[in-house]
Parts: structure tokens; sequence; C-alpha cells
């Protein structure tokens, strides 16, 4: 089985209460942990698209990577737009965690299946889109590319994605064409968070199936993608 759930925002320090973005948030590390380990078994895959751990450091990070690493099933885990943790890919593979892999300008295969993704980025028609933001809306469109091009041949295709690839609109964005042009069958993406909920786009859409994976959109459990 192959689940996804984003936006863990887990915190083994204790620093960033969650329950200051509304009474859902109460406790939400403990539903996660619960319906993690009531769910998923040592053969699944989970889908990890970013905003993992509020930590600033690596090694505080690790904390909380340890405790998803002690979870059931392997982990693709991908960065978001608070992972600011995040570095180098060697130096995340150092750490040497058993069930964790990094999708970073690269792929994985499962069975059948071909893993890729990049973070995304705010969409142009944001009214606060700026020049800045132009480069970095660049170099994701290229890091999904580079991630398709690592992918060997596999029967589907699901690319991980931190922003959703819409515009403010609802329209499909950049990186909805590079995925139509590579084949992807499923596009799993996370970020929107309680108002934002009504920005998520779910379904098929030419032709891709969408997932909004937000943790709090799932009410903390995650959610079944494929059964394979």
């Amino acid at each position: 089985m192959i689940y996804a759930i984003g936006d863990l925002h887990f915190d083994f320090s204790k620093e960033k209460p969650m329950d200051i973005f509304g009474e859902k948030w109460v406790h939400h590390e403990e539903k996660i942990l619960d319906n993690w380990k009531n769910l998923i078994k040592p053969e699944d895959l989970i889908l990890l698209p970013g905003d993992i751990s509020w930590a600033l450091k690596l090694n505080i990070a690790k904390l909380d990577l340890e405790r998803i690493d002690d979870l059931p099933g392997k982990k693709i885990i991908m960065k978001g737009n608070h992972d600011y943790w995040w570095t180098s890919l060697s130096k995340l593979n150092n750490l040497k965690l058993k069930s964790i892999f990094f999708l970073y300008n690269n792929s994985y295969k499962y069975k059948e299946t071909g893993i890729v993704g990049t973070r995304g980025w705010i969409s142009k028609d944001n009214e606060d889109f700026t020049k800045d933001d132009e480069k970095i809306f660049e170099r994701e469109l290229q890091r999904l590319k580079l991630s398709l091009d690592s992918l060997e041949d596999v029967e589907r295709k699901i690319a991980l994605m931190h922003y959703p690839p819409f515009n403010m609109d609802l329209s499909p964005n950049e990186f909805i064409d590079i995925m139509k042009s590579s084949g992807v069958d499923i596009c799993i993406y996370g970020h929107l968070h309680a108002e934002g909920h009504r920005y998520a786009v779910e379904g098929n859409i030419e032709g891709i199936e969408f997932h909004c994976v937000s943790s709090d959109y799932l009410d903390f459990k995650p959610k079944l993608i494929f059964r394979d």
C-alpha cells in the first residue's frame, strides 16, 4: 500500500505548539502517531511532502526524524517551506536512518511505482510574487525535471510537491505541464491549512489524479493513495 500525509510539523523541543492555529491541532502529534501505528504496516510506503519538523538545525530535526524512522513502513521525505533544517543530500543520508529516503533531485522506485518530486513555490499570479520568487520558481521546475529524468521505467509515476501546483484561480500551472509531458499519474501535495483548505484541488485533472494531504486536511490520518 502507498499512503501519504504532509505537514507533520513535529517539534521535539515543544517550543512551537501548533494549537495556536486552532483547536483541531491540539495534541496533533499524538493523533498522527496513533493513526499511523494503527494503519501502516512494515511493508507499506508513506509519502511525506514537506514541513516535517519545526527544527532550525539538522541535529535537532534528527530527533523528530528518528521518531518517524521508528514508525512502521518505508518513508519518502521531501522538503517543505518550513524545513529550515534541510541541508545537502549527503548530510541527510549521513544520518543513516533505516527507513527514510530523502527526495532531492532524485527519485525512488517502490515495486512498479516511481516516486519523484520537488518543493514547488507560490504561483506566479500571487500578488506577493517577486523577481526573487521567479528565480525560485524556475529552479523548482528544473528540480522536478531532474527528479523525473533520474527515474527508470515504471508502470506508474507519483509526483510529490509541497506547494499546490495550481494558480490562485486554481488552474494548473507550469509544474503540471511538466508532469503531463512526463506521464505522471498521481500528484500529492500539502501546505494548505485551515482557511487555506478552500484552495485544495483534488480529483482527475488533465489526466493526473490530485490529492491534498496536509495533515489537518486529513484529520491527521495517512491517506491511502494506491493499493498495490
